[in-house]
């Protein structure tokens, strides 16, 4: 189960994301379709021609791994932590991911 989630900001275009931290539920149960819910377009094609290869047994896999893949893909895409229901610092170091946090201007 996700333990915490954070809220991702695009600085450029003012974009909003939620990204829930922890293992997925929804992936195990729906396979791939939370990815496209997501708009995460590359990962949902990753997951369904895993599914079709292995008859459905890799979202075993997945629910563990897709949200970290979906947090990966939102700081590749240029989005920052604006804030997070736990410390972004410790977060970070139980993802192994650096996590880049939203500087407002005071």
């Amino acid at each position: 189960m996700a333990y915490a989630t954070i809220n991702f900001e695009n600085p450029q275009t003012g974009a909003i994301k939620q990204a829930p931290v922890g293992f997925s539920w929804t992936v195990l149960f729906f396979g791939f379709f939370p990815a496209l819910f997501r708009a995460h377009i590359v990962g949902a094609l990753i997951m369904f021609c895993a599914f079709i290869f292995t008859m459905g047994l890799s979202n075993l896999i997945f629910m563990f791994i897709y949200n970290k893949m979906f947090i990966k893909y939102l700081i590749g895409e240029g989005f920052k932590v604006r804030e997070a229901t736990q410390d972004p610092e410790l977060l970070a170091n139980k993802l192994k991911v650096a996590l880049p946090v939203l500087v407002e201007a005071a």
